[in-house]
């Protein structure tokens, strides 16, 4: 994997993409898949592992193994997916070891190529249709094109850990929910995540905006000036953006947001399912106020209520 010395700048729009292949045949012909996922969410990739098997799981679930003292379920991603690897052709599997909303998880890929640095603009969201046997366009968060007109997949590798129930979101909380009125907005490209954001929102009192990425979220940013003017600033009192989102990624809308004088003092705080340190630092230099992995209730309403009573101290 290599060190992450060469560091994407906040606000360029850009990611760095681990590219990894995927064979199947059909009718005799072997097809090489191309996808990707984010390098933030990679610790590393590694051989084939000695695998212990489990009973009673999913049949893409290969088994368990540790590594380093934590034991790492590992899935196969053709499983998964619903292919069938070619039969004759000699294939060198690694594993992926992806960290998602703090949990490890291992995935089978048939060949690690290379990483690759790609513009969120030219990253488009899946709206193709599938037939049976195809991979399900709910499993993609976006595709682009690379050389040789190529397209390259990225896939929604997060629904894998929601499948095996290993993150199950809920807004409940065992603490106390501080009340607020006015506007909060909601940035997200995934409908779920938008829903589990918003519905925790209003149960602080607040009406939501929705964005399904940057783009939108700048839209809806103008659309909110053109209602209330310069009290903006009292009405929306918090933006909740996801980082990852076709387009405009979080971190280049909030700093387009933050060098807007109509919106600079507006608070931002990320939401994702990235979980590195690195991210987290990302995310200040791109102004927001906070950052969370998803996602936990009682860390959502105590980080939302801390943020939010600052904002309203400083207005004041």
């Amino acid at each position: 994997m290599g060190s992450k010395g060469d560091i994407l700048q906040v606000g360029t729009n850009e990611l760095e993409l681990v590219d990894f292949r995927i064979f199947k045949e059909e009718n005799g012909k072997v097809y090489e898949g191309i996808y990707g996922i984010n390098v933030s969410k990679v610790r590393e990739i590694i051989k084939y592992p000695k695998l212990t098997e489990l009973p009673g799981v999913p049949e893409f679930i290969e088994g368990i193994f540790d590594l380093r003292g934590v034991v790492i379920p590992v899935v196969d991603l053709a499983r998964w997916m619903g292919i069938t690897p070619p039969q004759n052709q000699e294939i060198h599997p690694r594993v992926i070891i992806a960290e998602f909303n703090n949990i490890l998880i291992g995935f089978v890929v048939h060949e690690a190529k290379r990483i690759r640095r790609i513009s969120w603009a030219d990253i488009e969201p899946a709206s193709f249709s599938s037939g049976e046997g195809v991979l399900d366009k709910s499993k993609i968060t976006g595709v682009t094109r690379i050389e040789n007109d190529e397209v390259l997949l990225i896939l929604d590798l997060e629904s894998v850990v929601e499948e095996l129930g290993f993150y199950q979101p809920d807004v409940e909380s065992d603490v106390n929910i501080d009340k607020f009125s006015g506007t909060a907005m909601v940035l997200d490209d995934s409908l779920t995540a938008r829903k589990i954001v918003k519905e925790a929102l209003h149960k602080m009192g607040f009406s939501v905006v929705e964005a399904k990425d940057g783009e939108e979220g700048l839209e809806k940013l103008d659309e909110l000036y053109e209602h209330y003017g310069e009290r903006v600033t009292d009405e929306l009192k918090i933006i909740v953006s996801d980082v990852e989102m076709p387009r405009m990624d979080g971190f280049h809308f909030a700093a387009k947001a933050k060098e807007d004088p109509r919106f600079e003092e507006i608070p931002i705080v990320f939401n994702s399912s990235i979980s590195d340190h690195f991210s987290e630092e990302r995310g200040k230099e791109a102004g927001g106020e906070g950052y969370m992995v998803k996602f936990d209730a009682n860390v959502f309403f105590a980080e939302i209520s801390k943020i939010v009573r600052s904002h309203i101290k400083t207005a004041s």
